[in-house]
């Protein structure tokens, strides 16, 4: 049996952890103690490498093995998690806590069904026999929402959505009735309807079964929707504590209010109003349309799409997972060719067009990416990178490619010296100015960034919004910029475009579509935006109730 502690279910005093990075060691945790009660829900919240995730981990003994260098006192449950032995860790990792990772597709096996892999951890947590844990299994699932679950638990993961993904990770978790939850960033990649939907299931979870919760999160709002408690880290240590109404309403830290202030508000500022934009777009889409695939097989993913992009205009396009955002930003660009409709740049007709005749117009159309790390090579330098397209366009004098890379490079605010560094050298901020760096290296007219902040923490997030419009401020460019975050595209856009199923449901300046929607699809969508205000963001959970049942 786990032994039951009288005390609280987890106990963290003074605990350390040190890794070895190239030869130096990096101290990731640095002293930091905590408790959590029965059934509590506490978030540690902070930048990315404020050492958040090397806690969660350290509640699992998942650096035991690693040589990681852990001091200090963690018990869950009772168990000491230094002191465990390999049966005692086995009853720890499942039974008295269970982790719900950020990217469930690391964490599933691929080449097994979900009920499968379900079963499997529930027979060693709990034993019995297969076809308990197969029942187990699609009880669970249809715990946190998986329609059909019985059928359903016979797919493989990459047959589920992103947000269905997650929930067989907490159907797994709460395979064997565990004590805790650690979940580590589990909304970081979902939409906002499915961060909700997520959110207002562990909510209504703890309520059901007093599991207790740690949540680890870069996301103020994410916090303020799901816990009690908040514990603020920077640098590995604590900076500020307590009930997140507190925290989160009256902070008393410095480096928690500019938290607080990078965050994107559905209440905050947004771009100074300007004069409606004259003349002839900068690019113009009349009916744009995309499909995959043909005929009984064929999918439309965008579907008679038309919009406009002026210079110096920020045009938001918004919508969930699946809706054809990043579709139709290929297509702008084209690095996709449409099936059908019209694309004008400068008045030219661009849509059908081929590759020799796109040339001339390859430099002024570029495209900034979600994930940099997918999209730079990481055996070149960054340098050579933002390079690329500046020898594409002819130049071939080195010194002055280095020049004008080193420019570059201090115009999006890294350091110029770095041209020989590698992108595993970077930050996941400063990947994405190298990416918007080889951007500008072309002197675009029009820059598409699809999703470029989504994979960062709020502050980050903040700096990289800020450049952008610094940059389209300086240079005029006419920017897309496509994002699931309605909060951060209230921010940076003048007009915005909400799709759905390929089509632009609604379309209009800021205060339009977000001051007074008229679609019931972008009401649902702004109701899923979190807040940080923790009385608020309860309130939101009963009107997005109210909407799902309407």
């Amino acid at each position: 049996m786990t032994p039951q502690s009288t005390g609280p279910l987890v106990e963290v005093r003074d605990l350390t952890v040190e890794f070895d990075r190239e030869g130096d060691p990096v101290r990731a945790v640095d002293g930091l103690s905590f408790t959590l009660g029965e059934g509590r829900a506490l978030a540690l919240v902070g930048e990315s490498g404020s050492g958040k995730s090397t806690v969660a981990g350290a509640l699992l003994g998942l650096h035991r093995g690693t040589g990681a260098r852990v001091t200090g006192t963690v018990r869950v449950g009772g168990i000491d998690v230094a002191d465990a032995d390999p049966a005692e860790l086995r009853r720890l990792r499942g039974g008295v806590a269970a982790m719900v990772f950020q990217d469930p597709l690391s964490a599933l096996d691929p080449y097994y069904a979900v009920g499968d892999q379900i079963a499997e951890v529930y027979r060693i947590h709990a034993g019995g026999s297969r076809r308990d844990a197969r029942a187990r299994a699609v009880e669970v699932l249809d715990r946190v929402g998986i329609p059909d679950a019985a059928r359903r638990s016979r797919s493989r993961p990459h047959e589920f959505s992103g947000g269905m993904r997650q929930r067989t990770l907490l159907a797994m978790a709460l395979a064997c009735e565990p004590r805790l939850i650690v979940a580590d960033e589990p909304t970081t990649a979902l939409d906002v309807t499915v961060q909700a939907q997520i959110l207002d299931l562990l909510h209504e979870l703890r309520r059901e079964t007093g599991t207790a919760l740690l949540l680890v999160t870069h996301d103020v709002g994410v916090a303020a929707e799901s816990v009690d408690d908040v514990l603020v880290m920077r640098g590995g240590r604590e900076v500020e504590r307590g009930p997140v109404s507190g925290v989160l309403g009256a902070p008393s830290e410095p480096y928690t209010r500019r938290l607080l202030t990078a965050v994107p508000r559905l209440d905050g500022p947004v771009r100074p109003a300007t004069a409606a934009p004259a003349g002839e777009p900068l690019l113009e889409a009349v009916g744009l349309r995309r499909e995959f695939g043909r005929g009984k097989r064929a999918v439309t993913a965008v579907d008679g799409v038309s919009l406009t992009v002026h210079a110096g205009e920020t045009l938001g396009v918004v919508g969930e997972s699946g809706s054809g955002k990043t579709t139709l930003g290929r297509m702008l660009v084209r690095l996709l060719d449409p099936t059908g409709g019209r694309l004008r740049y400068g008045g030219a007709e661009i849509g059908a067009l081929s590759e020799r005749e796109l040339r001339p117009y390859r430099r002024e159309l570029q495209m900034v990416f979600q994930d940099p790390v997918a999209s730079l090579n990481p055996r070149r330098s960054v340098g050579e990178s933002i390079a690329d397209p500046l020898r594409a366009a002819g130049e071939r004098d080195e010194t002055r490619i280095r020049s004008r890379v080193r420019e570059l490079l201090d115009r999006v605010g890294l350091e110029p010296d770095r041209y020989e560094a590698y992108p595993h050298e970077f930050s996941g901020g400063q990947r994405q100015r190298v990416g918007i760096a080889r951007a500008l290296a072309a002197e675009p007219r029009v820059i598409v960034c699809d999703e470029p902040v989504s994979a960062l923490d709020v502050t980050t997030q903040a700096q990289v919004t800020a450049l952008l419009a610094e940059l389209q401020a300086e240079l005029g460019l006419g920017l897309v910029f496509i994002a699931h975050d309605l909060a951060v595209v209230r921010q940076v856009s003048d007009r915005v475009a909400v799709m759905r199923g390929g089509r632009i449901v609604e379309q209009g300046t800021v205060r339009e579509v977000y001051g007074a929607p008229q679609d019931p699809y972008t009401r649902r969508l702004l109701a899923a935006v979190p807040s940080v205000d923790p009385a608020h963001a309860a309130e939101r959970r009963g009107r997005r109730q109210e909407l799902a049942a309407a």
